[in-house]
């Protein structure tokens, strides 16, 4: 037959839940949770306190309370030879004023835990809101560059606008992730990745990824990673006329491919999402190369005034999304293993019209 301490451990274990975790959430230290689980009654100072604790530490992992006291008792019954009372062959007269003696005492211990367990609690309750209160709210600007951290409730992001700026307000940071936004409150939840429209004009702003959120205590907040869908969102400088070739002084042997034509040029933003590993190299505007390894889930946003340089060990493994004047245009997805050596830019074509091509590179 299963003990308590069997219960309380498999129930801790398919949870997923370490001591530490626990005992700040419960107030009962780590070596008394491990005695529960082992079953070992000697650490514990008399029985109304393993009773106590044992009542508690089962509520918390959601178990039958009732059957693991019942268990508990069971086995003590088991463990404890019979009094000698029961032996004899007349009660002793002290017999019963002992027991009324012992149950007094019980109650007396169990309110003491009792009182101790949830004057525990309201301490680190209100330990917990105290600190919580005592921070200060902090405020994002939303770049070009993901923002990748911790927020917590009441946070601010502020994304910028050609009407000015937004601020959205973090809701929610306990089992769910909320944005409160001009348009609404929205939730993205736990490994969940989400385009957001957060003025309510029909366009995705944001991309929102939430790759830790508590599912007990809002004061973890949430580990979240948020880019701009947008390029218009960000503070990027116009094109630099004179640095745009014309079509013709390219060299007529690199092949080329037009994405599309404007009667003007503007930033634009790649989006780069990766569905397998691979080294990946850019470099926007002639700045400075960044290099990294990148992993499945992991995505790049890189904003260019003029161009952007790309080379990718394995085009296959990143799905790659032009995104200018509020629309997007998906490009051709490589075939595995292939590499990838770009140069996506503005050219000047010979009709005055301004393009954005992919030209293949050596």
């Amino acid at each position: 037959m299963e003990s308590y301490g069997e219960i309380l451990k498999k129930a801790r274990e398919t949870q997923g839940i370490d001591f530490e975790t626990i005992s700040r959430e419960t107030a009962i230290t780590q070596e008394y949770l491990q005695a529960l689980e082992k079953e070992e009654a000697a650490v514990f100072p008399g029985e109304p306190y393993l009773v106590g604790f044992l009542k508690t530490y089962a509520d918390y992992l959601e178990v039958n309370t009732e059957h693991v006291l019942t268990l508990y008792h069971a086995k003590k019954i088991q463990e404890t030879p019979p009094p000698l009372a029961l032996t004899a062959r007349e009660r002793p007269r002290f017999l019963i004023p002992l027991i009324v003696t012992i149950c007094v005492i019980f109650l007396i211990g169990a309110t003491v835990v009792l009182t101790l367990v949830f004057r525990a609690r309201f301490v680190s309750k209100a330990e917990d809101e105290s600190l919580s209160s005592g921070n200060e709210f902090k405020k994002y600007e939303l770049t070009e560059k993901p923002f990748s951290g911790r927020l917590f409730k009441s946070d601010q992001l502020i994304m910028g606008t050609d009407k000015g700026n937004i601020f959205l307000t973090v809701a929610e940071t306990e089992g769910i992730f909320a944005l409160e936004t001009p348009a609404g409150v929205q939730y993205v939840e736990l490994s969940e990745e989400l385009e957001l429209d957060v003025d309510g004009n029909s366009i995705s702003d944001l991309i929102v990824y939430v790759s830790d959120v508590s599912q007990k205590n809002v004061d973890r907040g949430a580990e979240v990673k948020i880019m701009l869908k947008s390029s218009s969102n960000a503070a990027i400088a116009s094109p630099d006329e004179n640095q745009i070739p014309n079509a013709e002084d390219l060299p007529k042997e690199q092949a080329r491919t037009e994405v599309f034509s404007d009667t003007r040029a503007y930033p634009f933003t790649i989006n780069a999402s990766f569905r397998g590993g691979c080294l990946f190299r850019y470099r926007p505007d002639r700045k400075e190369t960044v290099e990294d390894y990148f992993a499945t889930g992991d995505i790049v946003n890189i904003t260019a005034s003029n161009g952007v340089r790309l080379w990718i060990s394995n085009g296959n493994a990143a799905k790659l999304q032009i995104v200018a004047n509020s629309k997007t245009y998906d490009l051709a997805v490589p075939k595995a293993g292939e590499v990838i050596a770009q140069d996506i830019k503005w050219i000047k074509d010979t009709d005055g019209r301004y393009k954005v091509v992919i030209v293949d590179i050596d």
